[in-house]
């Protein structure tokens, strides 16, 4: 292989988790109120890059909604940064002991969680909780 094939292959392999997490709505103070008020099907993960656990639930999660559009159709998903927010209002009114927290909501309402859960099973019970509320 030649040399400038390698690097630009190499470049463009490198952005591939950043256009895996481009779907995603990165929060902010203002991003989540709007949601809630609107009754939105929302689902929070308290996400750090560095997070093995967090990076298997995000492999996870995207494998799900891959295989069922009606996740992305229907529900809004907001990754919380953890590094950034983890002394926030927004930890504390929801009680969040960690990363690797995923919250479903309707609304202002919580449907269910998992904390640290990585199987399949786990996080779909969550994504299917606010699909169907």
């Amino acid at each position: 292989m030649k040399r400038r094939d390698f690097l630009a292959l190499t470049a463009g392999l490198s952005l591939v988790p950043f256009v895996a997490k481009a779907d995603w709505t990165l929060y902010a103070p203002g991003v989540l109120q709007p949601a809630m008020d609107r009754n939105d099907r929302i689902i929070l993960n308290f996400y750090a890059p560095w997070c093995s656990t967090c990076n298997r639930q995000q492999r996870v999660m995207n494998d799900l909604r891959a295989e069922n559009p009606a996740y992305d159709a229907n529900l809004t998903f907001i990754q919380v940064d953890w590094d950034t927010y983890k002394n926030s209002a927004l930890v504390t009114e929801f009680n969040v002991p960690r990363r690797s927290t995923i919250i479903a909501l309707h609304g202002n309402v919580e449907h269910a969680r998992t904390v640290a859960g990585t199987s399949q099973a786990d996080i779909q019970a969550v994504l299917d909780a606010a699909l169907n509320a």
